[in-house]
């Protein structure tokens, strides 16, 4: 039989007891702080016993498994926290554990240049918290989409790659991009997509954005811009008349940079450009029919068929109705004959008029009436170079300030004149072309070559060029009285400041600056800037009189040149 008691009982060396020590003791010193396998061995209470090689069973919080509980005999990875005592007792930690290796897988990832996929958790302060397989990352709102995003929220939960753009290995945090995975794919679709797009192609596209300039198509990865002036040969108010956001459409490449990408789409070039043929359609002259487009302040756009366009401006809308919108003349859609006043092939322009297939109530009244005769009519509107008097239900006639009186050529005259009032005239002049009729009450008496003119200063008065000097006019103003006109006086504009252009018998009008004895100072350009401003104040308030700003300064001006 074998001794045990020598076994048993044989002191040992120092050197065989520093052995055992560090088997038992020194092993568990190097574990702490450390992740290792274990064996579950069983489930007590709130813990989980695992063995890691200690001298007893570690336990691990129940908690920490969620509701993957392991079984008795699974070996799990555990992280060893720290001891509670000698006799080998452990705190393990199933959580830090998959942590640790969550880390070291995501590092060993980043390093191979792979890209985790993850899932976003939660929306925190800046950004996003993202789960990499147990490892939580910040995602900052800037990296979440290539898209601007309203809702923060609505990408709690989603899961995808994501790009890791720095590690910190001490505090085991990591900063990711979701935006930087997104860019490499749409890199990749839109290289795919750049071999179809050729200058001159025709492809199809989707279109995904509709903005008061434009359409952004959808070319398959790549957007391309169809410009409002390239959707139609028509006018295009707004492209929402045309297209919607979802619709397929043709479109051809009409211009294309291949280091920026950009696009320039067109969709009326895959039709026959109607102006090519506009030229052989119309004739200056011409009455077609069309249909009115839209409505304009300045005037009205009339649908003329086969993509083509013309505009009746506001002038050209009524012979006697100048200061009126164009939609209290016409209507959208409304059927109306048209005149061809003109064609700019290069401007792809046409102008029409409307008051042209109407008779000219000017022509008519020239026909029917001579410069010398009588006419009778109401006062329409008072201005200060003169009064309109009512001729027609259309039309007016102008009495200028200088053919009220023979010897009273001042606004003391006008003043005897009130709206309303019936006078007698007689016609002097009648232009059709300009559209004025110009009227005279002092030509119905005679004899006025007898008396002498009284004029003060700031009166208007009409003379004859009797001599032209280098510096000056001398203006024969009647019974011996003369008036002079400076050089820098002849005209508000400089190029204008010339004697000249004028001759001797050329009949002028001025307003008198000032009166010394037979001599009477006079100036053209004082009498301009003073018609000027009176005549803006008189625009304003003659809406009702069928006269505009050009019907009262041409009266004035025409009268001055008589």
């Amino acid at each position: 039989m074998k001794d045990l008691s020598k076994e048993l009982f044989n002191p040992l060396s120092g050197e065989d007891f520093g052995q055992m020590f560090t088997q038992s003791y020194g092993t568990q010193e190097t574990l702490q702080g450390y992740a290792t396998k274990g064996t579950v061995k069983d489930i007590v209470s709130d813990f989980v016993l695992v063995d890691v090689g200690l001298k007893s069973e570690g336990r691990v919080q129940m908690r920490e498994f969620g509701a993957s509980v392991p079984k008795v005999g699974d070996i799990i990875d555990v992280f060893i926290e720290r001891y509670e005592s000698r006799d080998g007792s452990a705190v393990l930690s199933y959580t830090k554990a998959r942590a640790e290796k969550a880390w070291k897988d995501l590092e060993k990832a980043v390093a191979e240049g792979s890209d985790p996929e993850g899932t976003i958790m939660e929306v925190v302060r800046g950004g996003y918290t993202v789960d990499l397989g147990g490892v939580f990352a910040f995602m900052p709102s800037s990296q979440a989409d290539h898209r601007p995003i309203r809702d923060a929220k609505s990408l709690v939960g989603v899961t995808d790659k994501f790009r890791v753009l720095k590690m910190d290995a001490l505090r085991t945090n990591a900063i990711v991009s979701r935006r930087a995975i997104q860019a490499d794919s749409i890199a990749a679709t839109q290289k795919e997509a750049m071999k179809n797009i050729a200058l001159g192609a025709v492809i199809s596209g989707t279109v995904k954005n509709i903005t008061d300039y434009g359409v952004f198509v959808d070319l398959g990865g790549i957007d391309g811009l169809l410009h409002v002036t390239d959707l139609s040969w028509k006018r295009v108010n707004h492209p929402r008349e045309l297209v919607k956001v979802g619709q397929k459409i043709n479109v051809k490449i009409i211009q294309f940079d291949p280091e920026s990408h950009r696009i320039s789409l067109g969709m009326k070039q895959l039709e026959e450009d109607p102006w090519d043929t506009a030229s052989r359609a119309f004739n200056v002259g011409d009455t077609v029919s069309g249909k009115v487009s839209s409505i304009t302040d300045y005037g009205a756009f009339v649908d003329l068929g086969n993509g083509i366009e013309g505009l009746i401006h506001m002038s050209e809308l009524s012979w006697t109705n100048k200061n009126v919108h164009p939609s209290k003349i016409l209507s959208s859609a409304q059927e109306i004959q048209i005149v061809i006043l003109g064609i700019d092939q290069d401007k792809r322009r046409i102008s029409l008029g409307y008051k042209q297939t109407q008779k000219n109530p000017w022509k008519e009244f020239a026909e029917s009436h001579n410069v010398g005769d009588i006419v009778t009519g109401p006062i329409k509107n008072t201005t200060e170079f003169g009064l309109f008097v009512e001729l027609t239900s259309t039309l007016d006639g102008m009495v200028h300030i200088s053919d009220l009186s023979w010897d009273k050529l001042d606004e003391e005259e006008l003043k005897k004149f009130v709206r309303g009032q019936e006078i007698t005239a007689k016609i002097l002049d009648i232009n059709p072309e300009k559209e004025r009729i110009t009227l005279g009450i002092k030509q119905l008496t005679e004899g006025s070559d007898s008396k002498r003119v009284s004029v003060k200063k700031g009166a208007i008065v009409r003379g004859t060029v009797s001599e032209v000097s280098i510096d000056e006019l001398v203006i024969d103003l009647g019974n011996s009285v003369r008036g002079i006109i400076r050089r820098t006086d002849l005209s508000m504009n400089k190029d204008e400041q010339n004697t000249s252009k004028y001759k001797v018998g050329d009949s002028v009008e001025a307003s008198v600056v000032s009166v010394e004895e037979d001599i009477v100072k006079l100036s053209i350009r004082s009498l301009q800037a003073a018609m000027e401003k009176q005549a803006v104040k008189d625009y304003a308030k003659s809406s009702d009189s069928g006269a505009v700003l050009g019907d009262i300064l041409g009266a004035a001006f025409d009268n001055a040149s008589k």
